[in-house]
């Protein structure tokens, strides 16, 4: 899917027509009309916008992906250790990654002591 056609899509799921979109983004309708038939391509200010708007990712909006979801940049990319860190500020958290990280160069893959 282009921009165009995504954005046509977002709107009529929204249930709003395309000049109250316009509205809500101080745009002309012509805009907006220029954008969903990819006559226009919106500045990148407005294409994070709308992704906010619609609470899609700018992939989604871009047709890059059909995943929707939002990517939180503090979203565990890591394998889960089972540690409990929750209430724990960013700062802390490295310094157990850290510290694993420095236990785990003490054992073999076998889990013996490295001599």
């Amino acid at each position: 899917m282009t921009l165009g056609e995504r954005l046509r899509s977002l709107i009529d799921e929204k249930g709003i027509d395309q000049k109250t979109f316009a509205e809500l983004f101080n745009l002309s309708p012509t805009t907006v009309s220029g954008y969903v038939t990819n006559y226009r391509t919106p500045s990148d200010d407005l294409k994070k916008k709308f992704a906010d708007y619609f609470c899609v990712s700018i992939d989604y909006l871009l047709g890059h992906t059909d995943n929707r979801n939002v990517i939180d940049n503090k979203t565990e990319t890591k394998p889960n250790h089972n540690l409990d860190i929750s209430g724990l500020p960013d700062e802390a958290i490295k310094q157990v990654e850290d510290y694993i990280e420095f236990i785990k160069q003490k054992y073999n893959p076998d889990g013996s002591i490295k001599k």
